[in-house]
């Protein structure tokens, strides 16, 4: 067959090197290569897919448009990832928008819905009816997600979060200013072998002390109920409820540390003191023997554990009645500047919102967060009032939605808590606990708000009514075994409380849990008591296993016995060493007196005996009563502030009888030293063990100790023992955390 010839009368392409490249080279000209009678078929090939016809350049090639292809797919490919990587699109937004063609009312655009829109699926008639409701995703959960974390099971307050205004300490003096806000008759806190608190009036601002255990063994204290990093969103707030309920809201934490006890007093209005409590204390104590290695049937996990599990993924919450959705849009964009931090602002746009739309639900939730959010910011007790307000007032409107119902409820309890208001906090929770009776996370908030009014029998009933729907709430057991030890049901309480511990529930890993089971052990004569200690320790409750005080401040120096050079109050002990005789004498006047004024030990410290005292100062307060009846020892100490004016301590005569057996047991904080001074000391029998060494009296002198080291005081004598107690400031606290470090 001829070759054919292109339309310049330019020769037939040859299958030369030469002919196929100008042939093939696409550049339009007509081809220069000599003209002969065939060509090879490569050659014809050539000329039908990427030749040149009348000087024009012919139809692309197969490879040609594979190779264009590959590079607009891998173009593509690296835009997405390019916007992806980049953040280029906000696409909660996006979907957000989406969400106003939510057909089949389940609140998000999805499949389905676009099956609706395309008519390939019929609307249900429930859902015609309904138009989406969409929750908005906190700022913090929203990054959560982008990272593929799942949305927690965390309570505020807790906190956490909640946390955080725990590495914050902000602290103030506070005084017990029980609230009015209860109805009459409601139970007082005691203070006796009860878990108790005492309420304080004001959260943010300065108050005086109120009363506390000494030993702070047995009473029960809100650690972190509302910290100021509370998460106050929407979506996290009902997935707490839905979740494990007041593990983080009460006991911190979560998120709710025991040494943090600085935070739930905080003065918002004094200057911020820097040290944070308990975040490592130096320690100059002797390890327990045997107790460096924990047994391997203390199988509790780990925290690292625990937070590995991965949280269960709880339903939307439904936040929005009909009406609310028809104002979606209003209401997001004031949700939106709220979560921006433009408080101000979102405020205006949601008070707006409910003077427009008086009754929307949402709207007034959304000012009752700003309210709360405003509070946080100014430290006002004032405008956290009118948050606490709002919140019920939300409750109270008709049509409110459930999971919103709830949510408010439970953030008035909290803040209400925060404040101090324990009386109305238990009524919130009641009324709670009527609208949800199958909650059982809102049952144990409702324990919890029993024990802190000091109402130990009806916690009790709640946390029974708990543990016979739900046998294995880690929770309730941990409280439930708390409360039998607090009865003196040493025995009862330890199993409640070892599986409780055991159960890695949140808020179980509390450091008042281990306290008491290992309290609860050492008087059943179990040694594993130490091991719970030295768990309690590595899990960051206790400084040491010796030192196991749950209120401090970091970084204090920690030693067992000091002496007076140490602490820097030589004056103090040499006036107390000089002056030993009248303070003896005035001591044996009030007792010769017999007019009460020498009352039992009420903390349930003793395991057998007689063992009363005489208190002249307590929290820095001086009891004028008492002074009257040693009125020169008042005066000799008058002068002498690291003493009277030391607000975790007491000034007190002390007298133990013959056959008087006390427990090793702490106290309550680092933040003071012990002075014993020896008034009435019999020859042999009397004697004290503080950490892992035995020390005696002598009439006369003064020894000192660290009470928050484990101590134990036997008096097998045959006749009375009287000492002068004096606590003294640690003498490295700053004269700021002196004024400011709440009473205990």
């Amino acid at each position: 067959m001829a070759p054919r010839k292109n339309a310049k009368g330019g020769g037939s392409h040859s299958s030369s090197s030469s002919s196929s490249s100008g042939s093939g080279s696409g550049s339009g000209s007509p081809s220069t290569g000599s003209s002969r009678s065939s060509s090879s078929p490569g050659a014809r090939r050539e000329a039908k897919h990427g030749g040149h016809k009348n000087g024009r350049r012919g139809g692309i090639s197969g490879g040609s448009f594979f190779t264009w292809f590959m590079v607009i797919a891998l173009l593509g490919v690296w835009t997405s990832v390019a916007v992806v990587w980049f953040d280029l699109i906000d696409y909660e937004e996006v979907l957000g928008k989406l969400g106003v063609y939510d057909a089949d009312g389940d609140g998000d655009f999805d499949v389905g819905d676009a099956k609706v829109l395309l008519g390939l699926q019929e609307r249900s008639a429930s859902e015609r009816t309904s138009p989406p409701e969409e929750a908005e995703l906190p700022a913090e959960l929203e990054k959560q997600a982008a990272e593929g974390a799942e949305v927690q099971n965390v309570e505020d307050e807790v906190k956490e979060q909640i946390q955080s205004l725990l590495q914050e300490q902000e602290h103030t003096e506070y005084a017990p200013q029980l609230e009015a806000d209860g109805a009459a008759g409601e139970p007082q806190p005691e203070a006796e072998d009860v878990l108790t608190v005492t309420e304080e009036e004001d959260r943010f601002e300065t108050l005086e002390p109120g009363a506390a255990h000494e030993e702070a063994e047995d009473s029960y204290h809100v650690e972190d109920t509302a910290s100021q990093d509370h998460p106050n969103d929407v979506e996290e707030m009902v997935n707490e409820q839905e979740g494990s309920g007041p593990r983080e809201a009460v006991m911190d934490a979560d998120k709710m540390r025991q040494d943090s006890e600085e935070a739930t007093h905080q003065n918002h209005d004094a200057p911020v003191h820097e040290h944070s409590e308990n975040e490592g204390m130096e320690i100059s104590d002797n390890a327990v023997e045997g107790s460096s290695i924990i047994s391997e049937e203390i199988n509790v996990p780990s925290v690292e554990e625990q937070q590995d599990t991965p949280p269960v993924k709880k339903k939307k919450p439904k936040l929005l009645n009909k009406f609310d959705k028809t104002i979606k849009a209003e209401l997001d964009a004031a949700e939106k500047l709220r979560k921006r931090g433009k408080i101000e602002e979102a405020m205006n746009a949601f008070e707006e919102l409910v003077r427009k739309y008086p009754q929307s639900p949402r709207a007034r939730y959304g000012k009752a967060q700003c309210e709360d959010d405003l509070a946080e910011k100014r430290r006002s007790n004032e405008v956290l009032r009118r948050a606490i307000e709002t919140y019920q007032e939300v409750a109270s409107l008709p049509d409110a939605p459930t999971d919103l119902v709830k949510l408010s409820l439970k953030r008035r309890s909290e803040r209400q808590q925060f404040l101090g208001h324990m009386r109305g906090s238990l009524l919130t929770l009641q009324r709670l606990v009527q609208l949800f009776p199958s909650d059982t996370a809102l049952k144990n908030d409702l324990g919890v708000g029993y024990l802190l009014m000091g109402d130990n029998d009806s916690a009790k009933k709640v946390y029974e009514e708990v543990l016979n729907v739900t046998p294995n709430d880690g929770f309730a057991k941990v409280h439930y075994g708390f409360i039998l030890k607090a009865q003196n049901k040493i025995a009862e309480s330890i199993p409640y409380l070892k599986e409780g511990i055991e159960s890695g529930d949140p808020g179980t890993d509390d450091g008042r849990f281990y306290f008491h089971l290992g309290d609860a052990m050492q008087r059943v004569g179990d040694k594993e008591a130490y091991k719970w200690y030295e768990l309690g320790h590595k899990r960051g409750h206790f400084a040491s296993v010796w030192q196991r005080s749950l209120y401090n401040v970091n970084g204090l120096k920690a030693q067992p016995w000091w002496t007076p050079r140490e602490t820097g109050y030589t004056e103090l002990v040499k006036s107390l060493e000089r002056n030993w005789k009248l303070i003896r004498d005035e001591g044996l006047m009030v007792m010769d007196k017999a007019r009460g004024l020498f009352l039992p030990e009420d903390e349930n410290l003793r395991e057998k005996g007689d063992w009363s005292q005489f208190t002249l100062w307590q929290q820095g307060r001086k009891n004028e009563n008492a002074c009257k009846g040693a009125p020169k020892t008042c005066t000799l100490l008058e002068k002498f502030s690291e003493t009277t004016g030391c607000r975790r301590g007491q000034i007190k005569y002390s007298i133990m009888h013959p056959g008087t057996h006390v427990w090793p047991h702490t106290g309550p904080t680092n933040c003071r030293l012990r002075m014993h001074l020896g008034l009435v000391i019999p020859k042999e029998g009397c004697k004290i063990r503080c950490a892992n060494e035995t020390r005696t009296w002598e009439e006369g002198k003064v020894l000192i100790f660290d009470d928050s080291f484990e101590h134990e005081v036997w008096q097998d004598a045959s006749s009375f023992r009287l000492i002068f107690i004096v606590d003294v400031w640690h003498p490295e606290l700053t004269p700021q955390q002196r004024r400011s470090l709440p009473a205990i």
